[in-house]
C-alpha cells in the first residue's frame, strides 16, 4: 500500500519522508520520538479553503477552530493571522488563546457543565460569545452578569435530533445526548425563553453539532431545516429574528486509504446554499453563517514519528512491534477503535513484505496503534510515521505509566520550530508534594 501523504509530504530520492521540505530523520535527530510534526502550510490552506469559500459565496460569515482538536499557544497564533475565530471548552483553553494574544471577541466558550469560576472568567475577560449548554448554565450566567453589570451575547446549543452516520461516541446532534437543548421536548423553547427575560444575556443566535468525521452533507442539510424550523416558530411566536445561525463542524477527514471526505469548500458550499434555500423559502432574513471545524484543519497535516524498539513473533499468530509511543499519545484506536495507515519512514524505497501489529510500550494489552499493518522488514531504530495525527492525538495525550507527553513541532519551507517541548521527568513530579 503506497504510504498515505498529504500537504507538502513527499519521499525524497533517498527514500526517506520529508515534511515542509525537511528530512524526518533529522527532525528526529533533532527533536527525538515521539514527535508530533506539523505542516503549517497546510494548516493555512485548510483554513483559507473554508474562508474563501465563504466569501465567494458573498454571505457574512465567521469560521471558529474548535481548539479540542489541537491547543497550545502556537496553533493560535498560527490560526489567529488567517482570520479565524476559537472555539473553547475549558478555562484551560480560554487562558492559553489569551495568552496567545488571541481577541476576546474572536471567542466563543463551548461545554455541557461550564463552571461559575468558568463563565465568570469568560465574563470578566469580555468573550465574544457563550453557547449555553443547558438550564443551570443560564441561571449561573444570569446571576454572573448581575453581578458584574455586563452584557453577555449568547446562543442556546439545541439538539435537532439528527443522526450523521457516526461513531456511537462521537454522536452530539441525536436526542440521546449530553450536550445541548432538546427540541422534540420542549427544552429548547423553554430556555430561549428564560434568555430573553434576563436582563444581561443578549440572545444573538442558535448552534447545533451533529457529529465528527462525517463524509457527506445530507445531515447537514437536515439540521439546517430543522434549525429553521426552530428560528420561524421563536419569529412567529416572539418576535425575535436570529443573526446568526452556527451550523458546528464534524467535517470528515482521510485516516485511511479508505475514507472518501468531501473537500472543505464542498461542505461550506453545499451548507450555504441550503442555508439561503430555506431562508428564500420561508421568506426568512438570511444570518451570519458560523462553522468550527477543528479536525478538518489540522488532522490531514499532523504525523506522528516514532522509534522501533522491541519485537515479538509468535509465529502462526502475530508479530508484535512496539515503538516509543503508544496510547499516551493517541488513545484513539484503545478509545473506540480508530484506524490508522502507517509506513516506514526512513526506507521507503523497500517494498512491504510482512504484516505486524503495530504496539506501543504502555502496560496495557489494548495498547495497539495498528492491527495488520504491512511494512518492510525493520530493525530497531527505524523511523515510523503514522498519519492524520494532529487531531485529538497531543489533545488527549497523557502521562500513564509516568511517561512525559511528546515533543510537537511545526515545519515549513525547509524549516522547524519547536512549539511544545518534550516533557521531562522533572514535569512528572511537579505537582508532588512529599509525605509529611
Amino acid at each position: 500500500m503506497e504510504p498515505l501523504l498529504f500537504g507538502t509530504s513527499q519521499i525524497n530520492k533517498q527514500g526517506e519522508l520529508e515534511i515542509g521540505k525537511c528530512p524526518v530523520t533529522e527532525l528526529v535527530k533533532d527533536y527525538g520520538t515521539p514527535l508530533f510534526v506539523y505542516d503549517t502550510a497546510l494548516i493555512k490552506q485548510q483554513a483559507r479553503d473554508f474562508k474563501e469559500t465563504f466569501e465567494a459565496l458573498g454571505v457574512k460569515h465567521r469560521v471558529v477552530y474548535a481548539s479540542k482538536a489541537f491547543t497550545c499557544k502556537a496553533i493560535y497564533q498560527l490560526l489567529k493571522s488567517e482570520g479565524l475565530g476559537f472555539d473553547v471548552v475549558s478555562q484551560g483553553e480560554l487562558y492559553t488563546a489569551l495568552e496567545a494574544g488571541v481577541s476576546p471577541e474572536m471567542i466563543e466558550c463551548h461545554g455541557n457543565n461550564k463552571s461559575y469560576e468558568e463563565l465568570e472568567y469568560a465574563v470578566t475577560n469580555n468573550v465574544g460569545m457563550i453557547i449555553l449548554d443547558n438550564f443551570h448554565e443560564i441561571g449561573l450566567l444570569d446571576e454572573i452578569t448581575k453581578q458584574h453589570e455586563k452584557t453577555q451575547r449568547v446562543m442556546l446549543r439545541v439538539t435537532p435530533g439528527v443522526d450523521a452516520h457516526t461513531h456511537d461516541y462521537i454522536l452530539t446532534g441525536q436526542e440521546d445526548s449530553k450536550f445541548g437543548f432538546d427540541v422534540k421536548s420542549g427544552q429548547a423553547a423553554k430556555a430561549f425563553q428564560l434568555v430573553k427575560e434576563a436582563i444581561h444575556l443578549d440572545l444573538v443566535g442558535i448552534h447545533c453539532h451533529i457529529g465528527s468525521q462525517i463524509f457527506d452533507t445530507t445531515g447537514f442539510s437536515v439540521a439546517t431545516e430543522k434549525m429553521l424550523d426552530i428560528l420561524i416558530s421563536w419569529r412567529d411566536q416572539f418576535d425575535f429574528v436570529a443573526p446568526i445561525l452556527n451550523l458546528g463542524g464534524g467535517f470528515g477527514v482521510k485516516y485511511t486509504s479508505g475514507d472518501q471526505p468531501l473537500p472543505s469548500n464542498e461542505y461550506v458550499k453545499q451548507m450555504v446554499e441550503k442555508v439561503k434555500s430555506e431562508c428564500n423559502k420561508r421568506n426568512y432574513p438570511l444570518p451570519e453563517i458560523w462553522i468550527e471545524p477543528g479536525r478538518s484543519i489540522v488532522a490531514e497535516a499532523g504525523t506522528s514519528l516514532y522509534t522501533v524498539g522491541s519485537r515479538k513473533d509468535v509465529e502462526g499468530v502475530r508479530h508484535f512491534l512496539a515503538v516509543d509511543g503508544g496510547m499516551g499519545d493517541n488513545i484513539r484506536p484503545a478509545l473506540y477503535g480508530a484506524t490508522y495507515q502507517a509506513f516506514l519512514a526512513n526506507r521507503q524505497t523497500e517494498e512491504n513484505q510482512e504484516q505486524v501489529t503495530l504496539v506501543g510500550k504502555y502496560c496495557e494489552s489494548g495498547d495497539k496503534l495498528i492491527e495488520d499493518l504491512m511494512l518492510s522488514p525493520t530493525q530497531p531504530g527505524d523511523i515510523i510515521a503514522m498519519t492524520t495525527t494532529g487531531a485529538y492525538g497531543y489533545s488527549m495525550a497523557n502521562n500513564y505509566n509516568r511517561n512525559q507527553k511528546p515533543a510537537v513541532v511545526f515545519v515549513e519551507d525547509g524549516k522547524s520550530q519547536l512549539v511544545i517541548r518534550r516533557e521531562s521527568v522533572k514535569d512528572m513530579i511537579r505537582l508532588d508534594l512529599d509525605l509529611k
